[in-house]
């Protein structure tokens, strides 16, 4: 025992150093360029109108024509999702002959 040396190190002597808010925040990119690596990368986004609870006996019943109640009024924002996360809110638009989403609000979560 007389060869060890005392490894004991007090709690307050092996704590991380206290990092400020600019050292914090160097992981944001500078510039679109920064996130080159994930441009290819796919991503799936939904645009729900609105939803909608039935049984399944009255599912059975629906038909070509039937029209689905949701539970959005008309004009009312719709919202758009990224890989199932809520990211923004738009209106539906008519682009030439298809629907389109103009986003009118961007939802910022933390994370």
């Amino acid at each position: 025992m007389s060869d060890e040396q005392d490894t004991n190190i007090p709690l307050d002597e092996l704590e991380a150093p206290q990092r400020s808010l600019e050292e914090e925040d160097t992981h944001s990119p500078d510039s679109a360029a920064d996130l080159e690596a994930v441009f290819d990368v796919p991503v799936r986004i939904s645009a729900v109108l609105g939803h909608s609870r039935m049984h399944v006996s009255e599912l059975l019943k629906l038909a070509s024509g039937t029209v689905l109640e949701l539970d959005r009024k008309v004009g009312e924002a719709i919202d758009i999702y990224v890989n199932d996360r809520l990211v923004a809110r738009g209106e539906v638009v008519l682009v030439e002959d298809k629907l389109g989403v103009t986003m009118t609000e961007i939802i910022k979560t933390d994370r």
